[in-house]
């Protein structure tokens, strides 16, 4: 959402925060993966000056572009060199007292996204804040289109299921997150829904809650198999894969194909034996 002065124009981001431009950003440095993966997909590239040691995707633009720190340990004074006319965030990615000192003396704009239509609502709004709103309303509707065909896919039963995050201690995502959005749209009914956030469990909760299927993110802990045969013993009778948690987690472009990733994984896991 903008409104436009004479030659200024004012943005208001997710945290419902007034940002003020004086004219389309030329140097722009994104703070979150999937988020800088939006703005290559929405056509930008020499404006995009600087980027996290995590933003993977393009690899183009991982080998090329300024790499200023990781999303909770930005480098200040590579950010200060890059002299950017826009800093684009998130309020659970990036760390409050960091950028809050950017706040200070950078036009930042904050996405804050815990559903779907957040995330829409988003992509939406980065599009008309960096003067590529026909692109992004495009990749929405392919999005939105995506989405209501596996809708119409999706079963009728929902298995009830546990998404991990971290192990050791094992933390799962809960409700008022966008892992916990996904798993409905993918057709999964989340476990620990009665939980907020990220909350750790022991093995007792995980068996007491009986799941019928466990998925293993492959971010930010790296499961491998041997956690798999760990909890299987845990959980005898639940179904249990590792998954890619981009497409879980990251509320960019890259839902455009979360869909038919997420059909994937509900087929594979028809074929799990227990």
């Amino acid at each position: 959402m903008h409104t436009q002065n004479i030659n200024t124009t004012f943005f208001t981001d997710q945290l419902n925060r007034k940002v003020v431009l004086p004219h389309a950003p030329k140097r722009i440095i994104s703070l979150v993966p999937s988020q800088t993966e939006l703005l290559f997909d929405l056509g930008l590239d020499g404006e995009v000056v600087g980027i996290t040691k995590f933003c993977i995707h393009p690899e183009t633009w991982f080998k090329t572009k300024t790499r200023i720190g990781g999303t909770k340990n930005l480098n200040f004074e590579k950010i200060k060199s890059l002299q950017p006319d826009l800093i684009i965030g998130n309020k659970e990615e990036n760390e409050e007292q960091q950028v809050k000192q950017l706040m200070n003396e950078y036009p930042v704009w904050m996405s804050d996204i815990k559903t779907f239509e957040d995330a829409l609502n988003m992509i939406e709004s980065i599009g008309d804040l960096v003067n590529r709103k026909s692109k992004a309303i495009e990749i929405k509707n392919q999005i939105e289109n995506n989405f209501s065909q596996l809708k119409l896919k999706a079963k009728s039963q929902k298995p009830k299921a546990i998404y991990c995050i971290w192990y050791n201690p094992i933390m799962v995502a809960a409700s008022g997150t966008f892992i916990d959005s996904m798993l409905y749209h993918c057709g999964f009914e989340n476990t620990f829904a009665n939980l907020q956030r990220y909350p750790s469990i022991n093995y007792d909760d995980l068996k007491n809650a009986n799941p019928d299927v466990i998925l293993l993110s492959s971010e930010p802990f790296p499961f491998k198999q041997k956690h798999i045969d760990e909890l299987q013993l845990i959980c005898p009778g639940a179904k249990i894969m590792l998954v890619d948690g981009e497409y879980f987690s990251w509320y960019g472009s890259r839902l455009i194909n979360a869909p038919a990733y997420f059909e994937k994984v509900r087929n594979e896991l028809t074929q799990i034996k227990i």
